[in-house]
């Protein structure tokens, strides 16, 4: 019987605030929630803000979180640095101090010494020259962490880029929320059957990582030891492994542009469907707010400018722009809005599920992914989102039933671009109307924490898992009206929150388009439809036995989440610790055995091909 790969644990942080146990979601429809839900999520954003308890005010909280004008925490976007090429013509002289001149010393340079510290420089040719200068940002709206928290604060950081930092932090309130401790996982199944897919899909671009390595000697500064193996894609996966878990699983990344996190889940799942691994963290974190991320998707066209956005509100240049209305996915729109976040789910085959009582907050169905064909342009949309929108509807016909697939609704990838508005909404338009699906909801949570790249589709992931939680399905608010080019024969574009009863949704789509043809679509099975899959497999008397342990996995939930809002936890960072060498370990022809593990790592392998 093929696995299935049921959702136990999700942690993070992004625009929205903490991943786990809904705040991030619930800050996205906060005013449907009630007091007291909404009053702990404010808590809980203020404590990540470095609020103390007489600085709560809610409203003041609440702007520091979501898409917003951009702050100075990363870099000041009035007064980005850069240089300006100029010439010094033949016959010019400069006074250069001594330890700045360099060798090999250039042909056309008379150099002689000025005073004890400065040579003097003659010019017999025309010279160029790097003036710094600076100028300011022309998009000034981001998807940004919470005003205030400041990952790197909460333990030895040592100079890691953002987006191991923000790993570190997301993996750590993935396993810490899980409501049971990791040693029970490493009892439960073999080293060999972890497995963590992470990365990003840019890299580590910030000055401690690539970005540093690549600009430092144009700076006249050094490139440090770390720089370079930092800055690796897949090092959020590393870090997890070596100092959270301390794995020796399987690990890695898959990269896709904007739709990466569905192919980290994809991997995951068949991971899980297959027998070869029974639990996976899968996540991705990406730190992009970097001046030159800005400058190269502004270059593109494909950010939401100033001047572009003050255009579609006729606005002066002197009136006050809305940069938290940035990102207008399906209505009229300019580009999209770049984001920061990190966001991990912990998934697990359904036998260990029930053996752990675990939460389950849903299934993963299936995911599609598929290229585009032949293109005109990179960037340009192709084939391969039709076929992974028809193929995941398919395969929850063919699970839930035709009644089951209308009651579904779609994560959009919704990014606020002109181009997406017209060619993601006839995918949908086209699929829903094949599939017989009058008014198939739409909604897309990036008009609220802007587009996170590699991350994008773990924060619709968040936000659905909320859904069925608390039954509201977080509607496009920062829209008015949906653009004349949007196909919407079949569908219903969500632009108010959508209140839903929490088991009326069966199904949610996960949408993502990305960068060169990278297309996957996710089809996510609600808890409660998983709950009767699980109940037709285990039987009645299975699920009795994981209700009572799961009573306890959520009172350690609520005990983990109190002490997040309390500012007592820390994340999980395991430098140096436990450190095992070859000869720790024992094994002979059928097994091998690492202290720590309960059970052995199988090596009474048969043949594959037999």
């Amino acid at each position: 019987m093929v696995k299935l790969p049921v959702i136990i644990g999700m942690g993070g942080i992004g625009p929205a605030g903490r991943t786990s146990c809904h705040h991030a979601y619930r800050r996205m429809v906060i005013e449907k929630l009630s007091a007291a839900d909404a009053e702990t999520t404010t808590r809980a954003l203020a404590q990540l803000m470095g609020k103390s308890d007489n600085e709560t005010d809610s409203e003041q909280i609440l702007r520091g979180t979501l898409v917003r004008k951009l702050e100075n925490n990363l870099f000041d976007p009035d007064s980005i640095p850069l240089h300006k090429a100029f010439g010094a013509n033949e016959g010019s002289s400069l006074l250069v101090n001594k330890k700045r001149v360099g060798s090999p010393i250039p042909a056309h340079w008379d150099v002689s010494e000025h005073d004890t510290t400065s040579m003097r420089i003659d010019l017999k040719d025309s010279q160029p020259l790097l003036v710094p200068i600076t100028r300011r940002s022309t998009v000034n709206s981001a998807g940004q962490l919470p005003s205030g928290f400041d990952p790197s604060s909460l333990y030895q950081s040592r100079n890691h880029p953002r987006g191991l930092q923000m790993s570190l932090y997301g993996a750590s309130d993935a396993i810490s929320s899980l409501g049971f401790d990791w040693e029970r996982v490493k009892q439960s199944v073999a080293p060999d059957q972890i497995a963590v897919y992470a990365g990003s899909g840019m890299a580590q671009l910030d000055y401690n990582g690539v970005g540093g390595m690549m600009q430092a000697r144009l700076l006249g500064k050094r490139v440090t030891s770390k720089q370079c193996p930092l800055g690796f894609a897949e090092m959020p996966a590393d870090f997890i492994n070596a100092y959270v878990l301390g794995s020796v699983g399987a690990t890695g990344t898959n990269m896709g542009a904007c739709a990466t996190f569905l192919y980290n889940l994809n991997q995951g799942m068949e991971d899980i469907r297959s027998g070869r691994r029974r639990i996976v963290l899968v996540g991705n974190s990406e730190a992009p707010l970097v001046p030159e991320v800005f400058e190269g998707y502004s270059t593109m066209g494909a950010l939401a400018s100033d001047d572009e956005l003050r255009a579609l509100d006729g606005l002066s240049p002197e009136e006050v722009l809305n940069h938290r209305r940035a990102c207008r996915p399906f209505s009229g729109n300019c580009g999209f809005t770049l984001a920061e976040s990190a966001q991990f789910f912990v998934i697990c085959d359904d036998e260990l599920a029930l053996e752990l009582g675990a939460n389950i907050y849903g299934s993963v169905a299936d995911i599609f992914v598929n290229a585009d064909g032949v293109k005109k342009s990179i960037s340009g949309p192709g084939l391969g989102n039709y076929i992974t929108v028809a193929k995941a509807m398919a395969v929850v016909r063919s699970i839930v039933g035709d009644k089951g697939l209308k009651r579904s609704f779609v994560q959009a990838h919704g990014t606020g671009t002109p181009q997406n508005r017209i060619t993601e909404s006839h995918i949908l338009n086209e699929a829903a109307r094949v599939f017989g699906i009058q008014g198939l909801p739409v909604t897309a949570i990036k008009s609220y924490v802007g587009h996170s790249i590699a991350a994008a589709a773990g924060d619709q992931l968040a936000a659905t898992l909320g859904t069925w939680q608390y039954g509201v399905i977080p509607g496009i608010t920062t829209i008015d009206h949906l653009a004349d080019d949007v196909y919407k024969d079949q569908l219903r574009f969500l632009m108010q929150h959508e209140e839903v009863n929490a088991e009326a949704m069966d199904v949610a789509f996960l949408n993502s388009k990305g960068f060169g043809g990278n297309n996957a679509t996710g089809a996510i099975l609600a808890p409660h439809v998983t709950r009767d899959i699980l109940l037709k497999r285990h039987g009645k008397e299975a699920m009795t036995n994981y209700q009572k342990l799961n009573e306890q996995t959520q009172e350690r939930q609520a005990d983990y989440d109190a002490a997040c809002i309390k500012g007592e936890t820390r994340p999980i960072y395991r430098f140096g610790e436990g450190v095992l060498g070859g000869e720790d370990i024992e094994f002979n022809r059928k097994e091998l055995r690492i202290p720590g593990y309960a059970k052995p790592v199988d090596l009474d392998l048969g043949n594959p091909y037999e």
